[in-house]
């Protein structure tokens, strides 16, 4: 999606060097206040097949979406859209990414922040919240991909059983990263295809309502060398570390959702009993998508708190 299609506020691109390679990012600026220092800003993770552009459909239909009170800072996790020359995939891992990302903000003049996060984006911001509780003020995951997925991953030829959806895309992607270039170049042209349509179906409640190409992008946005890193740092991860999540935790969900089964978020409510849960209906894995208006209500509840 191209910034002018969603994205009618100014957005300023920064590219920021961290230890996985070169990260790029956008901020709009909060009113009042500078570029880079406007109270405590909105950030927002994308998953591991998306960018920054997966949180257009939210943010064009916030009711600030002209001048926000803080800024929004949207990021190309290293790996992914604009972040993806000189990515060093070999050393990914949670921790690398969170140290990546609080590199950043830190970069950008932020002292603190509230965490959006949709996917592995949701996964990182639990982790971000963990790992720096006095920084993270606030941490909103959206069909977070977790304990589930993390079983999936250390074990795939079980989940084909128990969690198929996740476990026939984490092996189609390890074959197309095994591909290298060429099994990218292959991703990219069946996302220009309808057959982009019928893969991305189970993602959706209601499939035929989105646009086309949105479709396509998020077909184009897909990495599979970096959704198989990200998988593998998913697979031995360490959920204990969450009981030192201290800030307010909103963790959503679609109804129709085939990568974050309700029983994950009961899980992660005993983990970190202040979390809020919310199940959001006709809507699947990209609530923010599906159900903008919706999640924007449940962001500003929790903001509001």
């Amino acid at each position: 999606m191209s910034v002018q299609q969603k994205s009618a506020p100014t957005l300023r691109r920064h590219v920021v060097p961290t230890e996985l390679g070169r990260c790029t990012v956008r901020v709009q600026q909060g009113a009042p206040g500078r570029w880079g220092v406007s109270g405590t800003p909105e950030v927002y993770l994308h998953g591991a097949a998306g960018s920054w552009t997966t949180f257009q459909a939210l943010l064009s239909g916030a009711p600030t979406s002209g001048e926000p009170a803080n800024d929004r800072v949207l990021i190309d996790l290293p790996g992914w859209g604009e972040s993806t020359n000189g990515a060093r995939l070999e050393r990914f891992s949670l921790v690398a990414m969170a140290r990546a990302v609080t590199g950043v903000l830190k970069a950008l003049g932020y002292q603190r922040w509230n965490l959006v996060g949709h996917s592995m984006g949701g996964f990182l911001a639990l982790h971000m919240a963990a790992a720096w509780p006095e920084q993270t003020a606030s941490v909103a995951a959206i069909s977070a991909t977790t304990f589930s997925v993390s079983d999936a991953c250390r074990a795939p030829l079980p989940g084909l059983y128990r969690f198929p959806a996740f476990t026939g895309m984490l092996l189609a992607m390890r074959t197309m990263a095994a591909l290298g270039p060429a099994g990218t170049a292959l991703v990219r042209t069946v996302s220009a295809t309808p057959l982009m349509g019928p893969l991305m179906s189970p993602f959706f409640a209601d499939p035929a309502a989105i646009p086309p190409v949105e479709i396509r992008e998020l077909g184009y946005d897909a990495r599979p060398a970096s959704f198989s890193a990200a998988a593998r740092a998913a697979a031995h991860y360490d959920f204990g570390q969450w009981h030192g999540i201290r800030c307010p935790v909103l963790a959503i969900r679609g109804d129709s959702d085939v990568f974050t089964p309700e029983s994950d978020l009961a899980r992660l409510a005993v983990i970190v009993p202040h979390t809020r849960l919310a199940t959001i209906p006709r809507c699947g894995h990209f609530a923010h998508i599906e159900q903008p208006d919706h999640v924007q209500r449940l962001l500003g509840e929790l903001w509001s708190c």
